[in-house]
């Protein structure tokens, strides 16, 4: 397990780098936490650290956001907060995308949990009671 805590939006491009080195080329990363945790502005910034030139948005409305790297390397970015049902993930193809071999964010994990692949890594964001964040990551043995 790794744990990393972020004081503030300044740490956020270390933070970033620091949980890229653990998660490229790992496929799935399921993101934790409260609304206002900052699963939206970490998937930002780990993009930015990855190399995407274009704008980084929360796909909340879309499901899905697909960003290219300036290497050519391909994101996918999900929000699942308003699906109503895990139908919904199956009509927008979910296989395609968890199992492509792409980094894939996933925001709101907790409603497609059993969709999940086994070796997803997961992010648990949490607020402190002095507003910096503890973001804990963990991944399966592999």
């Amino acid at each position: 397990m790794l744990e990393i805590i972020i004081n503030d939006l300044a740490q956020l491009p270390s933070a970033a780098r620091e949980l890229l080195d653990v998660i490229r080329n790992k496929g799935v990363v399921a993101l934790y936490g409260s609304m206002g945790a900052g699963k939206t502005s970490l998937i930002k910034a780990i993009c930015t650290e990855a190399g995407v030139i274009e704008m980084v948005s929360s796909p909340t409305f879309s499901l899905v956001n697909r960003y290219e790297t300036s290497e050519g390397e391909t994101i996918y970015h999900f929000d699942f907060y308003r699906i109503n049902c895990i139908s919904e993930a199956y009509d927008l193809g979910y296989e395609e995308y968890f199992y492509s071999g792409d980094l894939c964010f996933v925001e709101w994990p907790e409603l497609v949990e059993e969709l999940l692949p086994p070796e997803t890594i997961r992010i648990h964001l949490e607020v402190r009671s002095d507003g910096s964040r503890l973001a804990r990551l963990s991944y399966p043995a592999m």
